[in-house]
């Protein structure tokens, strides 16, 4: 009997997943704060600059090489054939076996070469020790990919959510412990990178324990010689997962440039060693802010994606325009306003964040990424839902070199602000060029005067509401108000107050219809609110 399954199954698992995404997403953004708080700037460089490797081992084993696993675990239950499945999976673990071994012996070996790259040679064992987390690539990407395949979601989210709780954990808990102790900085970024290892572990131990539970027998001896054909196999994987892996891996790969040469650069600019890491470490406070941004708007605008995929496979060229268009719209609404609000409540959302309001500017300039980065997450999904994953992949990685080149001009010019402004260029070309190329293959109309009016008028009259908040919040610190207290009153408020405003202004303007709304999560909500404002419309 054919492994089928229905389609409101396959929505309950993808919503699942979806879930899940969106609370390891926020765990991993929301942790850095008190981190920040517990090790300093200094210590929060010393953690940014490894973080990176962390984050590709993630993407890996989360994003790329799973997606595949599950399409070939899929095409092969289609056909019957349960333990062809099978063998699919312990062919991709003997792969992948190998690809994480690489890994880890070029990061772990050459760790010292990483580190004078970066211009920290303090630095070289917390990569080595970060280098452990691709080994464990294999079981991770396998099983999830397997239960993937057989369109069962509950294992990769269960896993997914349990290896970023046990990892915050371990980073808080141990940052805190050692800091108490008296040890350094590097040796505390040390402890709270081992939180990759135990996260990693404990998502391991969840997927073994469904492959027991569920008496899978996936890895039982019979099904470990390679079959014929497994060279196909592992071209697949080889090539479609790392092309999803680049797309996911966006944030990552400009983290991951910024670690080789922001504080080399600094240095050469003349800046001493304790001041570099000091503004490093500032900088990187944006990522929090940009990281929160882009789930938010990326988690309401990717919900039309497998309306435009399934759209695109049933060859209706007109609703694949018309869903890509919507995904655009949201795309830009939510960016948009994401990005106007936390640039105008920086100062006080930094001083409660982070204890002072040291480099908001900077910040400020490095959230205008969230806009740009909801744009490019939404077109890479749109375009890996109609076949073209590589596409993404090479936008994004021309984009990684405008970024690289342009922290090499701009840096020694404008210091640590050269940093974000090259990074905000470099994400405008990606989402420029995809925007160019997704209008050439479905003609899009966007961007009308219709759409622009209502979406400007919003962020004008929030930001007026906003700035007026920020001058009564300066007031009263000229007054001798206690700092961060005044700022989480003034920060939480002017996300409620700035939010509020936004969208009563906007949904007013009726560019989006109650029907476009209802494919939103929560759409019932927001179709009472838009009726709320608009008590005229029916």
């Amino acid at each position: 009997m054919s492994k089928k399954y229905s389609s409101n199954q396959f929505l309950k698992g993808a919503m699942v997943l979806t879930i899940a995404a969106l609370v390891t997403k926020i765990l991993s953004a929301v942790y850095r704060v008190p981190f920040q708080n517990i090790v300093g700037d200094i210590g929060f460089y010393i953690y940014q600059q490894v973080y990176p490797f962390y984050g590709i081992a993630i993407a890996l084993s989360t994003y790329g090489f799973p997606v595949i696993i599950s399409k070939m675990v899929a095409e092969k239950l289609e056909e019957d054939d349960e333990e062809g499945a099978k063998k699919v999976a312990v062919t991709s673990f003997l792969f992948l076996c190998l690809v994480g071994m690489t890994w880890f012996l070029t990061v772990y070996f050459g760790a010292g070469v990483i580190a004078r790259w970066m211009g920290d040679p303090l630095l070289k064992p917390l990569i080595q020790v970060i280098s452990l987390s691709f080994l464990l690539l294999a079981p991770l990407s396998v099983i999830r990919g397997y239960y993937q395949g057989k369109e069962d979601m509950v294992p990769t989210a269960v896993s997914q959510v349990t290896e970023q709780a046990i990892r915050v954990a371990t980073i808080l808990v141990f940052s805190t412990i050692l800091v108490s102790e008296g040890y350094s900085l590097y040796m505390t970024g040390n402890g709270a990178l081992f939180g990759s290892i135990t996260g990693g572990l404990g998502g391991v131990l969840v997927l073994f324990s469904f492959v027991t539970a569920r008496r899978e027998k996936l890895f039982s001896r019979k099904y470990l010689s390679l079959p014929v054909g497994y060279v196909h196999i592992w071209s697949r994987l080889l090539k479609n997962g790392t092309a999803i892996c680049v797309s996911a891996m966006l944030l990552v790969l400009f983290q991951f440039v910024d670690s080789f040469n922001v504080y080399s650069l600094l240095l050469s600019s003349g800046m001493e060693a304790e001041s570099a890491k000091t503004w490093k470490g500032i900088y990187d406070r944006g990522q929090p802010f940009v990281q929160l941004g882009t789930v938010v708007a990326t988690s309401l605008s990717l919900t039309i994606v497998p309306l435009v995929t399934n759209a695109y496979l049933k060859r209706r060229d007109a609703l694949v325009k018309e869903y890509s268009q919507l995904a655009l719209k949201i795309s830009i609404t939510v960016g948009f306003a994401a990005t106007l609000g936390i640039i105008n409540i920086m100062v006080p959302t930094n001083t409660m964040l982070f204890e002072n309001a040291l480099g908001s500017k900077v910040i400020a300039v490095f959230c205008l990424s969230i806009f740009f980065s909801c744009l490019i997450l939404t077109f890479s999904g749109i375009f890996q839902g109609i076949g073209k994953i590589y596409y993404p992949a090479f936008c994004i990685l021309m984009g990684i070199i405008v970024k690289y080149v342009g922290n090499v001009c701009l840096i020694p010019v404008m210091g640590i602000m050269g940093a974000s402004v090259s990074t905000v260029v470099s994400l405008s070309l990606i989402a420029i060029i995809m925007v160019s190329s997704l209008r050439r293959r479905f003609p899009i109309r966007f961007l009308t005067l219709s759409f622009y009016k209502p979406l400007l008028m919003g962020g004008v009259a929030m930001t007026i509401g906003l700035q007026g908040l920020f001058w009564i919040y300066a007031t009263l610190l000229d007054k001798g108000m206690p700092a961060r207290p005044l700022s989480v009153l003034f920060s939480l408020g002017g996300v409620c107050i700035g939010g509020l405003i936004f969208l009563t202004v906007f949904l007013r303007g009726n560019v989006l219809s109650r029907e476009d709304i209802s494919f939103l999560p929560f759409g019932s909500k927001w179709v009472w609110l838009m009726n709320k404002v608009q008590p005229n419309n029916k």
